[in-house]
């Protein structure tokens, strides 16, 4: 693969540009006020023209390692195999409705308050059509179909976000 080298251009003449990959690249980057509104209003849309790619990947990697979990307890007494329902947990992310922490309830006043990270989102509990003896309800055949599906779907998306990004900086050559 090719990479394409990107010439970085400041507005502001007072401060050079912080060298990419040091620590203070990213807080330039975040810091908007040595932008001008047009940099501003380009960074706003690279940023809508490249969201839902990366909450999709977001979620396919935290699919990924969900379903690695069940595999990994496959073995375990009384495991509860999980997961999540991803197109209704993407569409919720697009929409700005993905899961936030967990008030904590109390019993006492003289409880902490506090909340629980529920994760990304929301994970329920798998529904088998045979739980083993020992209560375990991992399904190795559906866990490994599952797994190599998520893979293929997290594949496809950096694809397509990769030919995305190489058409934008494409756009922006002068």
């Amino acid at each position: 693969s090719r990479q394409i080298p990107v010439q970085l251009k400041c507005s502001s003449k007072s401060k050079p540009l912080p060298v990419p990959g040091s620590q203070d690249w990213h807080h330039y980057c975040l810091n908007a006020a040595h932008q001008s509104s047009e940099e501003t209003v380009l960074a706003s849309k690279l940023d809508s023209a490249l969201f839902a790619g990366q909450q999709a990947l977001t979620l396919r990697a935290y699919r990924q390692q969900v379903l690695a979990g069940n595999i990994a307890n496959a073995d375990t007494p009384h495991y509860q195999a999980r997961d999540f329902d991803f197109a209704t947990t993407l569409k919720d992310a697009l929409a700005g409705r993905g899961e936030g922490n967990l008030n904590l309830v109390t019993t006492s006043e003289r409880h902490f308050q506090g909340t629980a990270d529920s994760g990304p989102v929301r994970l329920m509990y798998r529904q088998t059509s045979q739980a083993s003896a020992d209560g375990n309800t991992v399904d190795m055949d559906v866990e490994q179909a599952n797994f190599a599906e998520n893979a293929i779907f997290y594949e496809a998306g950096m694809s397509f976000l990769s030919g995305k990004v190489k058409t934008l900086l494409a756009a922006l050559q002068p």
